[in-house]
């Protein structure tokens, strides 16, 4: 919701137990529809349990007409007391989207190997096609790895580690970007009718990991 000031964005409670959290957005207000002329209600829970959290997202259109789904999350990551060349980033095999001159996916992509290496100099700005129903990506180092799991509704991504930061951002996306304008990859929910979004972010101790030196 990027441009949207969060003052605006009432979030109501709707469920809270010990380790999950549900809140509820109405989008129905005319200065919100005056942004997204769409009315609809998002539900978004959280569930944490002690190595993961789980962040489930579901849609339901309005009565009056259909909506486009066009949404993700910025999730940055980072380890510490380890150099940044020293982290082991694991992505799967994907299709990489190419970009035009004004760096809006064209529609075309390329075939793209999994990676699985440590960060180096590399760096990344890029976004993806999924191949994988599922997929999972991992940043690993000084005994810790973090994986992210898409689990449902996320069949793009965006990876952006540039070389200067000390952070790699896995981001998950239910369409690429600028969707909205050109409607590829873009999906519509059908007046009434429901769309459902899950990942999760799992951190984990794990042995034989390089630490720092």
């Amino acid at each position: 919701m990027h441009g949207v000031p969060w003052s605006r964005l009432a979030w109501d409670p709707i469920d809270s137990q010990r380790n999950r959290l549900s809140a509820r957005l109405e989008w129905s207000r005319k200065d919100l529809l005056d942004i997204f002329p769409f009315p609809h209600r998002i539900e978004l829970t959280a569930t944490l349990s002690p190595e993961a959290l789980t962040l489930e997202t579901t849609l339901i259109a309005g009565p009056d007409g259909p909506v486009p789904v066009s949404f993700g999350f910025h999730p940055y990551f980072g380890l510490p007391d380890l150099p940044r060349a020293k982290w082991q980033l694991g992505l799967p095999t994907m299709h990489r989207l190419l970009l035009d001159g004004r760096g809006i996916p064209s529609g075309a992509e390329e075939p793209w190997n999994r990676f699985d290496s440590e960060l180096g100099e590399h760096s990344f700005d890029d976004g993806f096609a999924l191949l994988e129903a599922t997929p999972s990506f991992s940043l690993a180092g000084g005994c810790r790895r973090i994986t992210v799991e898409f689990l449902a509704g996320y069949p793009y991504a965006q990876i952006f580690a540039p070389n200067d930061q000390e952070f790699v951002a896995i981001e998950p996306m239910t369409a690429p970007t600028s969707a909205l304008t050109s409607g590829r990859g873009l999906r519509v929910v059908a007046p009434r009718e429901r769309f459902e979004a899950a990942f999760r972010v799992r951190v984990e101790a794990q042995t034989g990991i390089t630490s720092a030196a």
